[in-house]
C-alpha cells in the first residue's frame, strides 16, 4: 500500500485532501478545523514513510500562491479604503512581535533550547516559512526545521481556538467602519411633507442611501439626480436602516403601500455583470439614469446585499439590481452581459498574469545586515501583488478580479494542496520528535509562544478600537496560517476578517524573517 502512495504522489494528495476535509467537518464542541484538517492527516499519513513527502515542493508552493493571490484580489479595495483604521493595529502588532521575540529567547533559554531549535520553534509557532529558512540559512543546521515542525501544529490549533474565542464573544467597535453584511439593507415608501431638491435629502450626497421611484400626479417613474421633490410625492428609500430612518424624518411619513410593488410602468430586475468592459468601473462611470433612465440600487456580492453608491466599483459576478422604466429590462442585460456562463470562465490570461507577476516579486532579494538576504518569496509576494491588483480593478483592457465563485473555489482548493503537502512533507520530522523529551519542550515553547502573542494581540486589538472580525482576521495574518482564516470565515460573514487578514499577513511575514535572526544569533 505504502509502495503504491510512494509511486503516485497525486494519489496521496487527493487521499489527504479528501480525509482531511472529511476530519475538519467532525465538531470538536465548538470547534471545527475546516481546512485545517488536511494538514493533520497530511502529518500522519507523511509519518508512515519518509517518500511520501518527497517531490511536493511545488505542489505546496502553488497551493499557497494560489491562496494568498486570491485573498488579495478580493481583500484589496477594503484593505486600502481601511488602512488608517487598521494603522493603530499593525502598530500595536509590530510590538507585539518583537515582544515575542524577547519572550521566545527567554523561554527558549529556561527549557535548554538551542537558538536554533528556538528560532525554528518561534517560525513554526506563528507558520512562517519564510522565517524558518531564514533561520535554516542563517544557522546551517536542521534545527530549525525540527523545531518548526514540532510547533507549526501547535500553533494552529491555539490559534485556531483563539479566534473562536475571539469570535464567540464580539465586542463593540470605536473607530471601525461597521460590516455591510451585519448592516443590511431595507427600503421603504415615503410621502413627502415639505418640498425638497433631492441632494438635500441625508444620505443622497454621502451616498448612504438611493432613492429609487418616484410617484407623482398618479404615475411613477425613476428618480432623476437633478428632481426637486414637492408636497405629495411619493418616493422609496433604499439603504442601511439607520440612514433611511434619517432621510424618512427629513421627507414626511412612510405609506404602507409600497411603490416597488407596482411594476406597470417601472419595472426592476437583478442583472449579472459578466461584461469585462462594466468590471472594473464605477456606477457613476456607467451613467445608468443618463444612458437608461434608470437607477442601480443594490449590488449583490457573494452573500452580502451592499448599497450602490456612486463610487462603487464593480466586479465580474456582482449582481446588480437596476430600476429602469418598464420595456428596458432588455438594454440593462446588453449593458452588464448578464451571462451565468461567462462570470463561470476564468481569465487564465490575467490570472496567470497576475500570479507570475507576484511569484516574481517575491523572488526579488534585497541584501540585510549580516550577510542575510530577504526575500517576500511565495507567500507575501502574491499577496502583495493582488493587493495591488485588486485595488486597481483593472488596467485597460484587463480586468484583475475574478468572479466570487471562481475566487472561492481557487483559494480553498490552493489552500488544501498547500496543508495537504505541508503535512506530508513534516510528518517525519514531526514523527521524529514528537514524543521526544525534546518535543516535549518544543511544544511547550510552542504552546507559550503562540497563546501570550495571541494574547496581547487580542489586547492591543481592543486598544486599537477594531471590530471582533477584523481582530480575528488580524490574528490569523499575524500567525499566517490560511487554514486560521478559512475557519474565521466560516464562523462569520464579515469583509473585515479578510481585509484584518491582508494589513497583518504581510507585515508580519516581513518582520518575522527580520526577528528571527535575533533568536537564531
Amino acid at each position: 500500500m505504502l509502495d503504491a502512495l510512494a509511486s503516485s504522489p497525486l494519489l496521496t494528495m487527493m487521499i489527504v485532501v479528501a480525509v482531511g476535509t472529511l476530519l475538519g467537518a467532525i465538531p470538536f464542541g465548538p470547534l471545527r478545523f475546516g481546512p485545517a484538517g488536511a494538514l493533520f492527516i497530511g502529518l500522519a499519513v507523511g509519518a508512515l514513510d519518509p517518500r511520501l513527502g518527497e517531490g511536493l515542493a511545488l505542489v505546496q508552493t502553488l497551493g499557497l500562491a494560489l491562496f494568498v493571490y486570491t485573498v488579495g484580489l478580493s481583500a484589496g479595495h477594503t484593505f486600502v479604503r481601511d488602512l488608517r483604521t487598521q494603522l493603530p493595529l499593525m502598530a500595536g502588532a509590530s510590538l507585539v512581535l518583537v515582544v515575542m521575540t524577547a519572550v521566545t529567547v527567554v523561554v527558549g533559554g529556561i527549557l535548554g533550547l538551542t537558538p536554533a531549535m528556538s528560532a525554528g520553534t518561534f517560525a513554526g509557532a506563528l507558520t512562517s516559512t519564510p522565517a524558518l529558512a531564514t533561520a535554516a540559512e542563517r544557522t546551517g543546521s536542521d534545527e530549525p526545521a525540527v523545531g518548526y515542525s514540532l510547533s507549526y501544529p501547535v500553533g494552529v490549533v491555539v490559534t485556531i481556538l483563539l479566534v473562536g474565542l475571539i469570535l464567540s464573544r464580539p465586542w463593540a467597535a470605536r473607530r471601525d467602519p461597521d460590516s455591510a453584511a451585519r448592516r443590511g439593507l431595507v427600503d421603504i415608501s415615503v410621502e413627502v411633507e415639505r418640498p425638497t431638491p433631492l441632494v438635500d435629502v441625508p444620505g443622497v450626497t454621502d451616498g448612504s442611501v438611493r432613492l429609487s421611484y418616484l410617484a407623482r400626479g398618479g404615475r411613477a417613474r425613476v428618480v432623476r439626480p437633478v428632481d426637486e421633490l414637492r408636497v405629495g410625492d411619493r418616493v422609496v428609500v433604499v439603504g442601511p436602516a439607520e440612514a433611511v430612518a434619517r432621510a424618512r424624518e427629513h421627507l414626511g411619513h412612510r405609506v404602507d403601500q409600497h411603490l416597488a410593488h407596482d411594476r406597470s410602468e417601472v419595472d426592476y430586475r437583478r442583472f449579472v455583470v459578466s461584461d469585462p468592459r462594466v468590471a472594473g468601473r464605477t456606477i457613476g462611470e456607467l451613467d445608468v439614469p443618463g444612458r437608461l433612465d434608470g437607477i442601480v440600487t443594490r449590488v449583490r456580492r457573494g452573500d452580502l446585499d451592499l448599497l450602490a453608491s456612486e463610487e462603487f466599483v464593480l466586479e465580474l459576478g456582482d449582481r446588480v439590481r437596476v430600476v429602469v422604466p418598464r420595456g428596458r429590462l432588455g438594454e440593462v442585460s446588453e449593458l452588464f452581459g448578464d451571462s451565468e456562463r461567462k462570470v463561470s470562465e476564468i481569465d487564465a490570461l490575467t490570472l496567470g498574469v497576475g500570479l507570475a507577476v507576484g511569484l516574481a516579486v517575491g523572488l526579488v532579494a534585497l541584501p540585510l545586515p549580516g550577510g542575510v538576504r530577504f526575500a517576500l518569496g511565495s507567500a507575501a509576494g502574491p499577496l502583495v501583488v493582488g493587493l495591488v491588483l485588486g485595488r486597481l480593478e483593472r488596467t485597460g483592457p484587463l480586468v484583475w478580479g475574478l468572479p466570487m465563485a471562481a475566487n472561492l473555489t481557487i483559494r480553498q482548493l490552493g489552500l488544501l494542496l498547500f496543508l495537504g503537502a505541508t503535512g506530508l512533507i513534516s510528518g517525519q520530522a514531526f514523527a521524529s520528535e514528537a514524543f521526544s523529551w525534546t518535543g516535549l519542550r518544543v511544544v511547550t515553547a510552542a504552546v507559550t509562544i503562540t497563546l501570550v502573542a495571541g494574547l496581547l494581540f487580542m489586547l492591543v486589538a481592543r486598544l486599537a478600537g477594531v471590530s471582533s472580525a477584523r481582530a480575528a482576521g488580524g490574528l490569523a495574518g499575524f500567525v499566517g496560517q490560511p487554514a486560521i482564516l478559512a475557519y474565521a470565515n466560516g464562523r462569520v460573514t464579515d469583509e473585515r476578517v479578510e481585509a484584518g487578514y491582508a494589513a497583518m499577513f504581510a507585515l508580519g511575514l516581513i518582520l518575522k524573517i527580520l526577528l528571527v535572526q535575533v533568536i537564531a544569533a
